[in-house]
């Protein structure tokens, strides 16, 4: 068996390049299920990775020799250098996570992975708001989104309307935004790879 060269396709980059196009005007655009096991990882990764946070912040205090009312007088000198720590380290924890969110998106889509990475982002939105609407309706207590740090949520009592709460909303939607879809467009390059090696391998095969 021989297999034929695309037409105007030279180089087995070329080829690939022609066979994705193919597979993708077919099988490509956003795959929402796809979409949810990639947000799910995202809340997984969310809270394993504030945990973490969470215990080497408690690590480092209990290394400090100093007293609790020292440590209090400190916390409360340092409030505004707390503040600007705690929002990095949550914007690493967000991107860090929406990043592995999107990248599982992206390899089980296989293409458009920065579609599925927006997405997974659209699947925390939607949450979001389903949670909102249920909270104000029902009560707190179905607030399922309140114990996971990071996760995004939409405020219900006026909270956004601060300083504090713009830059917090911005945090909870920007940068899980840019890791999700960096992360999709990983996943998505792994397949590339494949459909390159598929293709070389093809070059050589004659029978």
């Amino acid at each position: 068996m021989v297999y034929e060269n695309g037409a105007g396709s030279s180089t087995p980059e070329a080829r690939r390049n022609d066979v994705v196009r193919a597979e993708k005007d077919r099988f490509g655009g956003i795959k929402w299920g796809s979409a949810f096991f990639g947000w799910l990882t995202a809340i997984g990764m969310t809270v394993l990775l504030s945990a973490l946070a969470t215990a080497i912040g408690v690590g480092v205090g209990a290394a400090n020799p100093s007293g609790a009312d020292q440590a209090a007088d400190q916390a409360q000198q340092n409030a505004e250098t707390l503040g600007i720590v705690s929002g990095i380290v949550l914007a690493v924890v967000l991107f860090l996570a929406y990043y592995c969110g999107g990248y599982v998106a992206g390899r089980m889509a296989r293409f458009d992975g920065a579609k599925q990475g927006l997405a997974v982002w659209l699947w925390g939105i939607i949450i979001a708001i389903i949670v909102a609407v249920l909270a104000a309706v029902a009560g707190s207590q179905f607030n399922i989104l309140d114990n996971l740090n990071g996760a995004p949520q939409i405020p219900v009592d006026g909270s956004l309307m601060t300083t504090s709460g713009i830059i917090g909303l911005v945090i909870a939607l920007i940068i899980p935004l840019l890791g999700a879809i960096v992360g999709g467009k990983a996943g998505m390059r792994f397949h590339r790879k494949v459909d390159q090696v598929g293709i070389d391998h093809q070059d050589g095969v004659v029978g």
